[in-house]
């Protein structure tokens, strides 16, 4: 029974949940989920106020993670530049002009170790996006907070892990997808037993938004791109009423917040169809949960301003949605790197949905409305039609080796472009109320020394490190590899005796080769 007073502003109570005049049968916390996966949702609870971050250096990047803590956020989210998501060091010649700029650079533990500097790794949730070279960047967080002392039973947060769809929508992959499949069952395999509350993938909608996918396309591709890893997963013997309760999810939010907030809901009762028809019978493994991030793509460099009320509008569906935690853009990131203000002003407008707007007084506040029931309906059974097809090829392995995903997706993306181009749809600041710019958006820029100051810190460390003991850890990795057993213990000794991202990231391209798509 609830206990928990909350009133309007003007004194009328809130019930915890409304269910009449309209009948409804599904309730949140109980399977199918589609209400939430928590009975009473934001009234025990808020969602994780996170700010992705992470630009230049380790050490530039541990002062952004400082300033974010000391305004508010409740985990970190790491962003890896070009040459650490796909595995080469600063030193490579692939990295040339691009150390930095996207993201961190972290060639070894020395820098994971800068970059988390007076921040204990036992009292943060941290999320990394980061795909390919996923299992290299977890065993350093691990090494690093067993260095600190932390029992890594209790360290907690998420590794995105999802490489299908970089195959189909971002590109940031190494290996063919048979070995990419492998790294990621032995995350799965490892932190079941090892790092039990670590969220083992985050199976990712937003990059295939990002690409140019609609809500459905989103939705489906991305539900199905999970239906495959728990099929791998169950191959390889693991329990999914273990391993499914570790799963997450990240989707991405735009501007429609009614198609949003029904896309969300159908993704929660689809996803609980899913796991139940593959065997799950925990609770905790049928459920959907997941973190989402408000629209890249819908950002405009033309009155960039205008952007902080489509990241309000867009944070909004996610929180109607039932989302477990958020990341809110900054408004210059048409631009740049977000500035320091421009990272604030996200945070706050996360705060201010949380404290200020009433939304979280009630779980799925939306609920009962005919247009959101229909909606979510709807959204639901086109996203089954789309998988029914991706099943019909064979799975989602299948459906991007023959291109069905990333035609889909182009096909969708000409067509939203076209919309824009004939003002069919409208675009405020940039095909419908223009003006002439005035004034000018302060811009973070990263300098292209970080490379030069990433290859000083290299060579140092290979100078001095005990290169034998470093080698033999590379050897093992190779001689695992032609094995079926799991690589992240080998992995996190050689993080641990300072064997770098590329080397270890080259010995594998050495026995598996590189997938051209």
């Amino acid at each position: 029974m609830d206990t928990k007073i909350i009133t309007t502003d003007s004194g009328i109570v809130i019930k915890q949940l409304y269910c009449e005049p309209v009948k409804m049968d599904e309730q949140p916390g109980v399977f199918p989920f589609t209400r939430g996966v928590h009975a009473a949702m934001y009234r025990d609870k808020l969602w994780t106020m996170r700010q992705y971050a992470g630009f230049s250096t380790a050490e530039e990047s541990n002062k952004r993670y400082h300033f974010l803590l000391s305004q508010g956020v409740s985990g970190l989210s790491v962003a890896f530049d070009l040459p650490t998501q796909i595995g080469y060091d600063s030193d490579h010649d692939m990295s040339d002009g691009e150390v930095g700029k996207v993201g961190v650079a972290i060639d070894s533990l020395q820098d994971m170790e800068l970059l988390f500097k007076d921040i204990k790794l036992a009292d943060i949730s941290t999320s990394m996006t980061i795909n390919s070279t996923a299992f290299i960047l977890l065993a350093m967080y691990i090494a690093l907070a067993k260095k600190q002392g932390a029992d890594i039973k209790k360290i907690s947060g998420t590794v995105q892990n999802d490489i299908l769809k970089e195959y189909a929508a971002r590109g940031t992959y190494i290996y063919p997808p048979a070995p990419s499949m492998r790294l990621i069952t032995d995350i799965f395999e490892y932190c079941s037993k090892e790092v039990p509350k670590w969220n083992t993938i985050s199976i990712s909608g937003y990059h295939i938004r990002e690409a140019g996918s609609d809500a459905v396309q989103e939705l489906a591709f991305t539900l199905s791109n999970g239906k495959s890893y728990l099929q791998a997963a169950i191959a390889k013997g693991l329990d999914i009423n273990v391993f499914a309760q570790r799963l997450s999810f990240f989707f991405n939010a735009h501007n429609n917040i009614f198609e949003e907030v029904a896309k969300f809901r159908a993704a929660r009762r689809m996803w609980a169809q899913i796991t139940q028809s593959l065997g799950a019978t925990d609770a905790r493994a049928q459920m959907l949960r997941f973190h989402t991030q408000t629209g890249g793509s819908t950002l405009t460099a033309h009155q960039p301003k205008n952007n902080i009320v489509r990241v309000a509008l867009q944070g909004l569906s996610a929180v109607l949605g039932g989302t477990q935690s958020l990341h809110t853009n900054g408004y210059d990131e048409a631009l740049s790197l977000p500035t320091e203000e421009a990272a604030s002003i996200a945070l706050r407008t996360q705060q201010i949905l949380a404290y200020e707007s009433g939304i979280t007084d009630t779980v799925d506040p939306l609920a009962g409305s005919y247009y959101v029931e229909s909606l979510t309906n709807d959204v639901e059974a086109a996203a089954w039609k789309l998988i029914e097809k991706i099943d019909a090829m064979g799975g989602s392995v299948k459906a991007i080796e023959n291109k069905f995903m990333q035609d889909e997706i182009a096909r969708s993306a000409y067509a939203y472009n076209n919309a824009i181009e004939d003002k069919s749809k409208v675009i405020v600041g940039v095909n419908k109320f223009t003006s002439a710019e005035v004034g000018q958006t302060k811009l973070l820029r990263v300098d292209d020394s970080i490379r030069k100051g990433q290859m000083e810190k290299l060579a140092t460390l290979r100078a001095s490190r005990d290169q034998a003991a470093a080698q033999k850890c590379l050897d093992l990795i190779k001689e695992k590899a032609l094995t079926t057993e799991n690589l992240m213990p080998c992995v996190i000794d050689a993080v641990e005796h300072l064997c770098t991202l590329g080397e270890i990231a080259d010995t594998l391209r050495g026995v598996w080769g590189e997938y051209r798509g």
